[in-house]
């Protein structure tokens, strides 16, 4: 008789355990006897909803998860040799995808606290810089800029040239209203804003996201095909719209969450161990040691993690995960750290 196979923890790709909204999971049973009809008026009702929810006009979003066709296609624009400015180490799939058109990524090493080192970012810039791609608050670290330094910078580095923000963990901070740059958008600025419902929102299965830009920039994606309805489909378009008007799991989500980063935060504290400011639904921290043997350790109790950062070969990322999973990966953690 073979055994069952071992059910993994993945404290990896910083998902939500915390699941859908209910909201969410309605809204997709309501809609599976629909799965014999092509995407119709869900795609322009949650355009609404988005459109509503960030007071933007509909024409300026672009539905989907685009952040690799996004880069792919400014590479393209103006031909080979366009610069694109990113943080290292850092989230990198739209730097990645800007290589097949002739792009060139140029990495600015974080700064000493682990933030986006906004200075040295702006001093890479040049006539060559396609465009600069920012995560905030920042993956791997966590970390976010202060509010209205970060706003002001983006600002003004948006008349030198085109500016990317990942905001796909926003939501997990006490204060995202203050925190996003999506006014500056609606303002006319040189800015795209990346949302998605993969992380607090619970459907990462569901590849459902979408991208705030110039009604000049999103009308050509949407010329090419980018954000068009076969790219989506109906049960995303459905859940995205049911899990954005549900705030109170929102909020639940991102409390149950910060209560278990603290409790990290806490072990790291009690242990004298260097960690960052992380503000995400994950920790960041430094071992102390070869990235490979903590992950053996957590491995060996079935809890898979990042693999490591070669700019900072002995931090860890490790994804929150629900309150059980979490207690026995910190006890791991806390063996290997004495």
């Amino acid at each position: 008789m073979t055994d069952a196979p071992r059910s993994i923890i993945r404290l990896s790709h910083n998902e939500s355990p915390f699941g859908p909204s209910p909201r969410a999971l309605r809204a997709i049973e309501e809609n599976l006897v629909h799965l014999d009809r092509y995407v119709g008026d869900e795609l322009d009702q949650l355009t609404a909803a988005i459109a509503a929810h960030e007071r933007i006009a509909p024409e300026q979003i672009v539905l989907g998860e685009i952040l690799d066709v996004l880069g792919l296609y400014l590479s393209a624009q103006g031909g080979p040799g366009g610069e694109f400015i990113y943080s290292e180490p850092g989230y990198t799939a739209l730097v990645d995808a800007v290589a097949p058109a002739g792009g060139k990524i140029i990495a600015v090493p974080l700064n000493d606290r682990l933030d986006n080192d906004l200075p040295a970012i702006a001093s890479a810039v040049n006539a060559r810089t396609r465009a600069v791609y920012l995560v905030n608050p920042h993956n791997p670290s966590g970390t976010v800029s202060p509010a209205e330094e970060f706003i002001a910078f983006v600002r003004d580095l948006s008349n030198r040239a085109l500016v990317i923000v990942d905001e796909a963990y926003l939501d997990y901070t006490l204060d995202p209203e203050r925190r996003t740059v999506a006014g500056l958008v609606r303002d006319g600025h040189q800015v795209v804003v990346f949302r998605t419902f993969a992380k607090i929102h619970g459907l990462a299965g569901l590849a459902i996201g979408y991208v705030l830009a110039s009604a000049k920039l999103a009308r050509s994606l949407k010329q090419i095909g980018i954000g068009a309805f076969h790219g989506l489909n109906r049960l995303g378009l459905v859940a995205a719209q049911a899990s954005l008007a549900d705030r109170e799991h929102i909020t639940a989500v991102r409390t149950a969450v910060a209560a278990e980063r603290e409790s990290w935060h806490a072990l790291f504290r009690a242990n004298g161990v260097s960690f960052s400011a992380a503000q995400g639904n994950f920790i960041f921290f430094d071992a102390g040691r070869r990235h490979g043997d903590v992950t053996a350790a957590l491995a060996a109790r079935d809890i898979a993690i990042k693999q490591s950062y070669p700019a900072l070969p002995t931090w860890l990322r490790i994804s929150i995960g629900l309150p059980d999973d979490n207690v026995l990966a910190r006890q791991v953690v806390a063996d290997r750290l004495r």
